[in-house]
């Protein structure tokens, strides 16, 4: 499922058709369009105007303040990637840009609330450290901030869901506040809900509104980027719902 998922994104799914078409000859009425939507669909997906839309239909509210923390008993700050053999830190690998956001907010609510952290990231793709220990130790070094739980099973939102839950399940602990890209969150806050706990969404960088007039239409790689990042999250909401459907189907 996740290598058909990536045949769906850009760029892949617009080289694809642009292949197609040129195989069906671009003279031809199939292959013209095929081209055509190949070309135009990448050049779309790349201006602020579309990668902003696409973010923001995905982004629930943003925390009103402290108050909705209260029911809260942890916070959990997921993954957001890693950056490889960086040397700034002297880690080896360092948590990628995503996590970093994600760690700042974590250490804002945590300052507020005194909530202690569990920070979630596993090894993707057989690294030498769990994303997890990534996190802890950018917590612990940069933030001065304590974490008291690390997952470094995970390699997935699932799984970064379900070992979380038997975790803080081990201490009594069943609410939880959430912190992620705002994109991310809701189909995140689904599967945390689905391991059994509850959960306050705590979202953070949320899509900044495109620029007026011409230059919101104007194509660039960091927007193709950022649909690319939507579009996925869109996909794997339907995954989720697919999912759904089956399980209800087969009780």
């Amino acid at each position: 499922m996740e290598a058909l998922k990536y045949l769906l994104l850009p760029p892949v799914i617009n080289v694809l058709l642009i292949l197609l078409g040129l195989m069906l000859g671009v003279r031809g009425m199939a292959g013209g369009l095929l081209v055509t939507l190949g070309v135009a669909s990448l050049l779309a997906l790349s201006t602020p105007l579309a990668s902003h839309a696409l973010r923001q239909g995905l982004e629930p509210p943003p925390l009103a303040g402290p108050a909705q923390l209260r029911d809260a008993e942890a916070i959990v700050i997921l993954g957001g990637g890693r950056d490889t053999a960086s040397p700034e830190f002297g880690w080896g690998d360092a948590p990628a840009n995503a996590s970093w956001r994600r760690l700042a907010y974590g250490t804002h609510l945590h300052r507020g609330t005194q909530l202690p952290i569990l920070v979630s990231g596993g090894r993707v793709h057989d690294e030498h450290s769990a994303e997890a220990s990534l996190m802890a130790a950018a917590l612990r070094e940069v933030f001065d901030v304590p974490v008291r739980w690390l997952e470094g099973r995970s390699s997935s939102t699932a799984e970064n869901a379900r070992y979380t839950a038997e975790m803080l399940g081990g201490d009594g602990i069943d609410h939880v506040a959430l912190v992620s890209q705002a994109w991310h969150l809701p189909r995140a806050v689904a599967e945390f809900e689905r391991a059994g706990l509850s959960v306050t969404p705590a979202p953070t960088e949320f899509a900044s509104a495109p620029p007026p007039g011409l230059p919101s239409m104007i194509p660039r790689a960091y927007h193709l980027h950022q649909s690319t990042r939507a579009l996925h999250e869109w996909l794997g909401r339907a995954e989720l719902a697919l999912r759904n459907i089956l399980l209800r189907r087969g009780e």
